[in-house]
């Protein structure tokens, strides 16, 4: 399979109850690159409040997406990849809460967030020489947005914004939501998805994931964080 981009994931077992129900509500499975029934029962359009993030599949980002720099290969990162996961340790979490970002909605940690920020970290810093720079567009894109001098600095340096001290470890559930709906959807995962999510969480693994030519993004391969 051809990928156009290259990011580095958290994602949940896929044989846990909460990623099943989780590539259903979103309709992507990461795991296996195909498209799911939303969940039925719910009063909602799934379908459109998942619209933005489903192609992403459920997931947190630890580095993101990025295109290949001239001169490396898939088999090269993959191989740093493992490298770098048999350098780190698993990370425990006390466990995961609905938050509201803005308008969208995600799954953020609880407790403690040392130990998840310094893997980000590493996987952003580490994986570096990989990304290839970003076009103009795309950073005139980024600023268009509205960034703060240490963001803007992180967008030079790394590619992206929101990474380093701006890293903030979520697991995106919807787009952009209306102030109005947001009480409801927020309802519904409570309802389905909050009692499926271990307490606590621990990342065992880093996923290495490609962005295919349909668009959707495929998981490649599993790393064990055996540090």
């Amino acid at each position: 399979m051809t990928f156009t981009r290259y990011a580095i994931y958290y994602a949940p077992p896929a044989d846990a109850e909460w990623c099943r129900f989780g590539a259903s509500w979103l309709g992507w499975d990461l795991e296996t690159g195909r498209t799911r029934p939303h969940p039925e029962g719910t009063g909602l359009d799934v379908a459109a409040i998942t619209e933005v993030p489903r192609k992403y599949g459920l997931h947190a980002t630890l580095k993101p997406p990025m295109r290949l720099a001239e001169g490396q290969s898939q088999a090269a990162l993959e191989a740093a990849c493992a490298a770098l996961a048999k350098a780190q340790k698993p990370v425990t979490l006390d466990g995961l809460h609905l938050a509201r970002l803005g308008r969208f909605l995600a799954l953020r940690p609880s407790g403690g967030e040392t130990a998840l920020n310094a893997l980000a970290a590493a996987c952003v810093t580490e994986l570096d020489p990989f990304r290839a720079p970003p076009a103009k567009a795309e950073l005139d894109r980024r600023r268009g947005a509205g960034l703060s001098p240490e963001q803007d600095k992180n967008l030079i340096l790394w590619g992206y914004p929101y990474v380093l001290e701006q890293f903030r470890f979520h697991i995106t559930l919807t787009g952009k939501l209306p102030k109005p709906d947001l009480p409801a959807v927020e309802a519904a995962l409570e309802k389905r998805l909050i009692p499926l999510l271990p307490a606590p969480l621990v990342i065992r693994d880093i996923v290495l994931a490609g962005e295919a030519l349909d668009g959707g993004f495929h998981l490649i391969h599993r790393y064990a964080l055996s540090g």
